[in-house]
């Protein structure tokens, strides 16, 4: 059975195909809520778990090494996972329809979001000191407090799909339309602004600040987006695969670097040329995922078919880490509080870590 996110990138293949003879415009039909909900007491909402037994346990001072968290719930697929400013780690369930949050000791407390089927993927941290997350069916951006209480604002083009976002250089919310095929802006107070890309059915997923604005993967169309924050102003660089995620490069990198989901492949984009470079993952059918920057050069990458962790450096020297639960299907990572990456397992229900140096 392929996972939830396998089956929305592969229809997101499937629709960049269809592009070429469909009419601009088709609309894709999939549930969507509307509506505001009020802040939800964190009383009312949490699920706090003793840490959880580590299911790997990890050896000081050699890289590589992986610890495993099972999550209290079954079936909760956690998404997208990000540094929270109370240095724990925040993730989406996209199946639990929470947000979860987790130590770097292994504790781990959950909060079940207001919408019901928000089906939440992307998760970031505010400037305002708040977790915000995407949520994908119920069209909607979402923050949470570190204390728990939420907050929902719909997006204003119906059943948008939004999927990944990030904070702007502007101290805004940017974030991408998949359905929509818009890049979005929300302000902290909820004030929408949307941008429509020039290319149809583009498929925008994973979005960052760089150089000179808003840097985002057009998936279907296969090209990096670049959005000027204070224009609106869309720039389009053509990529021969499928990017999906983006990062900033490591210390003393001025690249930006992505993920090619389909394609196998890590590449990098020099952001003042527009020049392009990509690097083939050893694993064939990998499907390299999500993609974070570590120390010592190097960028750190989940594989979601191969079922491993990868690692590149900016000279493009690759190694690879297997996931110790099988048929895992990692899918978000980031750089931890403790200087170790840290990423979800969707399939295994767990989140991972896996120490740097």
């Amino acid at each position: 059975m392929k996972s939830p996110v396998l089956v929305r990138k592969l229809f997101l293949v499937v629709l960049s195909s269809l592009a070429l003879v469909l009419l601009a415009g088709t609309s894709v039909a999939f549930a969507a809520l509307r509506g505001t909900h009020p802040a939800l007491p964190a009383s009312l909402g949490a699920y706090a778990a003793l840490p959880a037994p580590p299911l790997v346990h990890s050896t000081p001072g050699v890289r590589g090494q992986i610890t495993e968290y099972s999550l209290p719930n079954s079936s909760s697929a956690p998404w997208h996972i990000v540094t929270g400013p109370d240095h724990n780690l925040w993730f989406t369930e996209y199946g639990g329809n929470r947000i979860g949050v987790i130590t770097t000791g292994g504790q781990i407390t959950e909060y079940t979001i207001p919408t019901s089927t928000a089906e939440p993927t992307g998760i970031t941290v505010g400037p305002d000191g708040n977790i915000w997350f995407t949520e994908f069916n119920g069209n909607k951006i979402g923050k949470i407090t570190t204390g728990g209480q939420f907050t929902e604002y719909p997006v204003p083009t119906n059943n948008s799909g939004p999927d990944y976002l990030t904070t702007g250089p502007d101290n805004n919310i940017w974030f991408g339309e998949v359905f929509g095929n818009k890049i979005g802006k929300v302000t902290t107070s909820g004030q929408f602004t949307e941008y429509p890309i020039p290319t149809g059915n583009s498929g925008p997923e994973g979005i960052i600040a760089g150089p000179g604005g808003l840097w985002f993967a057009e998936y279907s169309a296969h090209k990096i987006g670049k959005i000027n924050p204070k224009t609106g102003k869309i720039k389009e660089y053509a990529v021969n695969g499928d990017p999906f995620q983006l990062t900033k490069g490591p210390k003393g990198d001025k690249n930006l670097w992505f993920t090619e989901f389909v394609g196998d492949k890590i590449g990098k984009i020099n952001p003042k040329t527009g020049n392009i470079t990509e690097y083939p993952v050893p694993s064939s059918s990998s499907f390299p995922n999500d993609i974070t920057a570590g120390p010592n050069g190097t960028l750190w990458f989940d594989e979601e078919n191969a079922n491993k962790i990868g690692v590149i450096t900016v000279k493009g020297k690759f190694t690879e880490y297997n996931v110790p639960t099988s048929n895992s299907a990692p899918t978000g990572i980031t750089l931890g509080p403790d200087g170790n990456i840290w990423f979800t397992e969707q399939s295994g229900n767990k989140i991972g870590t896996i120490t740097t140096r």
